[in-house]
């Protein structure tokens, strides 16, 4: 079988690096990829929002499957246009993917349906929006309603740095269009945890349940990023609450927008905060999460194709996943700077060193190959993943991991996994 993956971050590294092991994968090429992708597929530059150019290659090179990984390809109709070639592709249509792509849609969506979520309110003109802020008297989140890269979200514990934030995305529009409508909701608090979720046209698949640390800083501080590492399997929710998760968000999402005549099949992901009233959506995304999926897949013993095959044929009823019981845990490696402006180029080395520790993987996020030097080519440049008998262990290959790696400026978090890890037994 011929399989295309779209993309170049380390969410599509590691669904190569996953996919590359499949025995019924005879040629794997990935568009655009990176200079880690490029060691487990063949490289096309054909960027991800270039649907013409990837529907004109997947039929020119007779593609049987296209695996679709970042989410801006999806919200602009990817799967759309390769299925109406015959062409048969993972993913969400681009009715599916506006539950990402548009923020107060999703909003409105949960609203409609009862679905657990933080009280918001969606605004098209800064001055209402400011107005809202100003009535409040606690904290506040306030979102570009459009894709805006996993940096569109302000959390604010003061009114008054909510319309800062305002500010920077419907004013000074940081965030470009993405921040032409803005949701404002509560703040809530409690424990973020990810819930992905194999989608067919009748069945949802839950996998493993991970959580990402997004803040750039040490203990969750300072601005959010696309995420600065993530671990698997977590403490929380237990199989009591993530049942209640599975009933109360992920079915009644999936009926709606199948009701919406939007028949979604691929990936879901919903972004969870287990408050003290119980587990509530903070958002839902169309595909992977970028880093979770590196953890994941590095959990994954099944064969990723059979998985993508069976979504895509309706037929999740049919098969069950195997996973490593270890956990893993994958630490973001980013370029000074990050999540604001940052500066690319500088050579890397000590990747294959970094590799030599036992169950570690070294997946590329914003990295190319500049004659025989890999270099750095994005805010996150690597995400070093581990397998460890315990989720300390884990982190602790990736540190010894990190230490054999340089580049100027390399960033990262040394406190991944700290609320697991920290966690009293009780």
């Amino acid at each position: 079988m011929k399989v295309l993956v779209v993309g170049s971050g380390g969410r599509e590294h590691a669904l190569v690096w996953k996919l590359a092991q499949s025995p019924r994968i005879t040629r794997l090429i990935c568009a655009p990829g990176n200079a880690g992708i490029a060691r487990h597929a063949q490289t096309v530059n054909i960027k991800p929002d270039d649907t013409n150019g990837i529907v004109e290659f997947a039929t020119k090179e007779k593609m049987d499957l296209v695996v679709v990984g970042p989410e801006d390809p999806l919200c602009l109709g990817l799967v759309d246009a390769l299925t109406a070639r015959s062409i048969r592709a993972f993913g969400p249509t681009k009715a599916g993917a506006r539950i990402e792509g548009d923020k107060a849609f999703a909003k409105e969506l949960m609203q409609t349906r009862s679905i657990p979520t933080a009280d918001a309110r969606m605004f098209t003109k800064f001055r209402d929006a400011k107005t809202y802020i100003a009535t409040r008297d606690t904290g506040v989140v306030v979102k570009a309603a459009g894709l805006a890269k996993g940096k569109g979200v302000i959390v604010c514990d003061d009114p008054a740095d909510a319309i800062i934030a305002l500010e920077r995305i419907m004013v000074k529009r940081e965030f470009g269009p993405a921040g032409d409508t803005v949701v404002v909701e509560e703040k809530l608090v409690g424990s973020e945890v990810s819930v992905l979720a194999f989608v067919d046209r009748q069945n949802i698949y839950v996998l493993e349940n991970t959580q990402d640390h997004k803040p750039i800083g040490e203990g969750d501080t300072g601005p959010n990023t696309g995420g600065m590492g993530a671990y698997s399997p977590t403490p929380e929710p237990d199989d009591k609450v993530l049942h209640q998760i599975e009933a109360e968000v992920l079915v009644p999402i999936v009926d709606a927008l199948h009701k919406e005549d939007m028949t979604y099949r691929g990936l879901l992901y919903a972004g969870i905060m287990l408050t003290a009233g119980g587990p509530k959506v903070l958002e839902f995304n169309c595909r992977f999460g970028d880093p979770e999926t590196q953890p994941l897949m590095m959990r994954l013993r099944s064969d990723l194709l059979d998985a993508i095959e069976a979504v895509i044929d309706d037929k999740l009823d049919q098969i069950t996943l195997d996973w490593d019981p270890r956990p893993a845990l994958c630490v973001v490696v980013s370029s000074a700077g990050y999540p604001g402006e940052y500066a690319g180029g500088k050579p890397i080395t000590g990747l294959d060193q970094a590799e030599t520790i036992p169950d570690t993987v070294v997946f590329h996020a914003g990295t190319r190959q500049l004659g025989d030097q890999v270099v750095t080519a994005g805010g996150r440049v690597l995400g070093v993943t581990a397998l460890g008998d315990t989720l300390s262990h884990a982190r602790q290959r990736c540190h010894e991991a990190i230490a054999r790696i340089h580049f100027d400026g390399a960033y990262h978090r040394k406190d991944i996994g700290y609320r697991a890890i920290n966690r009293k037994p009780k």
